[in-house]
């Protein structure tokens, strides 16, 4: 299902279907090229000469099918993009006025378009890889504490 705003939208049950066969016959295909080959050529039903598409569109529309077939929201934009700070919250599940604290401090680049802030989609995804990682690393240190305190 396309939403033509930009936000994601949730797949529906034939789209979550259809996903799932296209997933295994594209698996299968790349599978075919190998993961050393730059292009992957399609073939259109109907059309006699085959599609050249490139390596990572592919690989990206194998991320794309595996996440409609589990019936996940799949959004797809340019990194070099920018969001709203509602868009940009909703995309860290956080709220609007945490956000702009995160803005403010530094920890998320944006600019301001007059008054309203426009949030970098790169600066977003590498925040979130950021927070993602300590949030593993802080994980680790209390594993590490409770078993040195034999408390597993």
């Amino acid at each position: 299902m396309v939403q033509r705003s930009g936000m994601p939208t949730l797949p529906g049950e034939g789209d979550a279907e259809a996903a799932r066969a296209a997933l295994v016959r594209v698996r299968d295909a790349l599978s075919e090229h190998g993961d050393s080959e730059d292009v992957v050529r399609v073939r259109v039903e109907d059309e006699p000469d085959p599609v050249t598409i490139p390596r990572p569109a592919m690989d990206l529309l194998v991320r794309v099918l595996a996440a409609m077939s589990a019936g996940q929201a799949v959004n797809v934009m340019p990194a070099h993009a920018e969001l709203t700070t509602r868009q940009a919250a909703d995309l860290l599940n956080v709220s609007r006025p945490f956000l702009i604290g995160l803005l403010e401090s530094g920890e998320i680049q944006f600019r301001k378009v007059g008054t309203h802030r426009r949030v970098y989609v790169e600066s977003l995804l590498d925040y979130q890889r950021r927070d993602g990682a300590q949030r593993l690393d802080a994980a680790d240190e209390l594993s590490k504490l409770s078993q040195d305190m034999d408390l597993l």
